[in-house]
C-alpha cells in the first residue's frame, strides 16, 4: 500500500519541459540595416505552475541596437511573475542586422524556471534564424581589365547607400595582388591598404583613388580584393560587401610623359609662363603610324588667350590642343624604339576668380591622348604670398620726431608699416625678414602690442625676424579675404655724413618666407627698401628725403 502511495505522489509532481512552449517569431529574410521586430513567446500548457522564471534573450551578432542597449536582454521573475497553468505572454525586441547578403542571423532564447514544490530547475531554448535579403549598398571596382607592364594607372573604389539607415564607422579594405607597387591614394590610406569613412547618409557616396604599377610576364593574370565593412565597438570588422576583379598584363607600347618648364615635376606660380613639353616614344614592337596628339587643358588658373604653339591648333570649346601625323613627322610613323615632342606654351593667371576672391589647393590638369594610349597628368600651384612694406613719417601710431629733411649727426623716427597676405593655400611658418643700416635703431615702440611677443631682433646680424605665424598656420584667404595681419615698428635715422646730400636707406628690402601645405614646397616674395624719400607717405615729397 506504501509503494502504490509513493508512485501516486511521483507522478503528480512529476514535470516535462516540453509541457512549456517557448519560440522566436520573427522575419524569415530582412534588408540588411532595417528595423524588424522580434517577439519572443512562451504558454505554459501544463497544469502546474512555474515558478522563479528568467527569460534571457540575445540577439544575432552584430546586430545594431538602440543606444544604450546590449545584445543580451535579461528578464527576471520581479518582472516576468510566475506563469500559471495556460498562461502565455509575449516580449517584442527590435533590431537592425548588419552583414552580407544571403548570411544567417541568428537570434536565442533561453527561460529557466522551477515547478512548483519541486527543487530542480528547468531550463528551456530555442533559436530564430533570419537571412539577409539584399544589401542597398553599390561597392565596385572601377579598373580597366588590362593596365601596360610597369606603367603607373589609376583605379578606383566606388561607394554609394540606398540604405534608408545612416551607417556609422564605415571602413573600406582592399587586398593588393603581388607585382603590384603602391604609389598613392586619394583620400590618403591607413597603412595602403584602410580607409575610414565616418557617415553614409542615405543617397551619398564616393569613391577612392589608387595609383600604382603592376610588376610581372606580360599576359600574367592579377587579382584584386576589396570590401567594405562596419568597424563594431569591438574593433571587429562587420563585412557588407565584397568585390574582387581581375586584371591581365599588356604590352605596353606607347610611353607618355612631360617636362613643364624643364621639370618632370613642376610646382606652378601664379603669372608663370609654362612651357609645356610632351614626350611620346614606341616602347613596343610595332611601329605606329598616322597618330594624332590631343591635350586637354583643365584650370581655373590657364589664360588661355596666351596659349601658343608652332603646329598644334587650339579648340577654344574644349580648351583642347590638337596635332596629327600631317604637320608632326613622329606621328606620321613612329618605329620601335623610337621617340618624338610636341610643345606649347601657356600663361597662368595672377588671379583667377572673378568673384575677386582667390582660389585654394589648385590643380592643373592635363589630359593627353595619343592613339589609343592616354595619360593625365597634374601640376599644384603654389599660394601666393605677399609682403608690402611701407615707411611713414606723417601717422597717427606713434608720432614721429626730428628734423626734416634729416640732417647728419641728428635722430629722426619714422615708422615701418608691414602687412601680409596670403592667397590660394594654407601656410605654416611664416615669418617676415629685414635688416637695418648700422646708423637706424630701434626705439623699442611696436604696434598692436600683441605682436611684440612675436617680434625679435639681432644685434649683430641687425636682423628684424616677425613670425606671422608658426604650427597655428596662416588660412588661404588671409589678408584676402579677412583683415590682414600687420605690425607697425618705430626706427630711429641717425644720419652719417658720407649720406650728406644722398637719400639714407631706412631698412632692407622685406622678405616673407612661409611653408605650403598643399604643394610641400617653400614660398616667398620680396618688399622693396625702404630709403628716407618714404614715397608711401603721401605728406612727403621726395626732396624732403635728402640728407642735409
Amino acid at each position: 500500500m506504501a509503494g502504490l502511495a509513493g508512485f501516486w505522489y511521483w507522478q503528480k509532481n512529476s514535470y516535462s519541459k516540453e509541457t512549456l512552449k517557448l519560440e522566436i517569431l520573427g522575419p524569415s529574410e530582412a534588408p540588411i540595416a532595417q528595423e524588424f521586430e522580434y517577439t519572443v513567446k512562451y504558454k505554459n500548457n501544463g497544469n502546474i505552475r512555474l515558478e522563479d522564471p528568467r527569460l534571457i534573450f540575445e540577439f544575432p551578432e552584430h546586430a545594431i541596437l538602440n543606444e544604450g542597449e546590449s545584445r543580451r536582454k535579461e528578464m527576471g521573475s520581479d518582472e516576468l511573475g510566475d506563469i500559471y497553468p495556460g498562461e502565455e505572454k509575449t516580449f517584442k525586441f527590435k533590431c537592425r542586422l548588419l552583414g552580407t547578403e544571403n548570411e544567417v542571423k541568428t537570434a536565442k532564447a533561453t527561460l529557466t524556471y522551477r515547478p512548483k514544490n519541486l527543487k530542480a530547475e528547468y531550463v528551456s531554448e530555442t533559436t530564430f534564424s533570419t537571412t539577409i535579403k539584399a544589401v542597398s549598398l553599390t561597392f565596385d571596382f572601377d579598373l580597366p581589365s588590362k593596365v601596360e607592364k610597369e606603367r603607373e594607372f589609376k583605379f578606383y573604389l566606388n561607394y554609394f547607400s540606398s540604405l534608408d539607415y545612416p551607417l556609422t564607422n564605415l571602413g573600406i579594405k582592399i587586398e593588393y595582388p603581388s607585382g603590384f607597387e603602391f604609389s598613392g591614394s586619394t583620400p590618403r590610406a591607413i597603412g595602403k591598404t584602410e580607409w575610414k569613412i565616418p557617415l553614409l547618409n542615405k543617397a551619398e557616396g564616393g569613391r577612392i583613388e589608387i595609383k600604382g604599377k603592376l610588376l610581372g610576364d606580360v599576359e600574367d593574370q592579377r587579382i584584386f580584393k576589396a570590401s567594405i565593412g562596419v568597424w563594431s565597438s569591438e574593433e571587429e570588422f562587420v563585412l557588407l560587401k565584397e568585390i574582387i576583379k581581375g586584371v591581365e598584363i599588356a604590352k605596353p607600347g606607347l610611353f607618355i610623359f612631360q617636362q613643364i618648364n624643364g621639370k618632370d615635376e613642376y610646382t606652378a606660380n601664379a603669372g608663370d609662363l609654362l612651357h609645356y613639353e610632351i614626350f611620346f616614344r614606341n616602347i613596343g614592337e610595332d611601329p605606329f603610324a598616322d597618330m594624332f596628339i590631343i591635350v586637354k587643358l583643365d584650370g581655373a588658373a590657364y589664360d588661355f588667350s596666351s596659349i601658343k604653339s608652332d603646329v598644334g591648333q587650339f579648340q577654344s570649346g574644349d580648351n583642347s590642343i590638337v596635332w596629327d601625323w600631317r604637320t608632326i613627322p613622329r606621328l606620321k610613323y613612329l618605329g620601335k624604339g623610337e621617340e618624338g615632342k610636341v610643345e606649347f606654351w601657356i600663361n597662368l593667371k595672377q588671379q583667377w576668380d572673378s568673384s575677386g576672391q582667390p582660389g585654394r589647393n589648385l590643380i592643373l590638369r592635363d589630359k593627353i591622348q595619343i592613339s589609343q594610349a592616354e595619360e593625365e597628368f597634374e601640376t599644384k600651384i603654389n599660394s601666393r604670398l605677399v609682403i608690402s612694406q611701407k615707411g611713414l613719417f606723417q601717422d597717427e601710431v606713434f608720432g614721429n620726431t626730428g628734423p626734416i629733411p634729416p640732417r647728419v649727426g641728428q635722430s629722426t623716427t619714422y615708422t615701418i608699416y608691414w602687412q601680409v597676405r596670403n592667397y590660394y593655400n594654407d601656410l605654416k611658418n611664416v615669418k617676415v625678414k629685414a635688416t637695418l643700416p648700422q646708423n637706424v635703431t630701434l626705439t623699442g615702440k611696436i604696434f598692436p602690442e600683441s605682436e611684440a611677443s612675436k617680434f625679435s631682433f639681432d644685434s649683430i646680424s641687425r636682423e628684424i625676424v616677425w613670425t606671422v605665424a608658426d604650427g597655428q598656420g596662416l588660412p588661404a584667404g588671409t589678408g584676402v579675404n579677412s583683415t590682414p595681419p600687420s605690425i607697425y615698428f618705430q626706427v630711429s635715422l641717425i644720419p652719417s655724413i658720407s649720406q650728406r646730400g644722398l637719400l639714407a636707406q631706412i631698412i632692407s628690402q622685406a622678405r616673407i618666407r612661409g611653408e605650403d601645405q598643399f604643394t610641400d614646397t617653400i614660398v616667398e616674395s620680396v618688399a622693396p627698401a625702404v630709403d628716407s624719400s618714404i614715397p608711401e607717405d603721401s605728406a612727403f615729397s621726395g626732396q624732403q628725403g635728402i640728407v642735409e
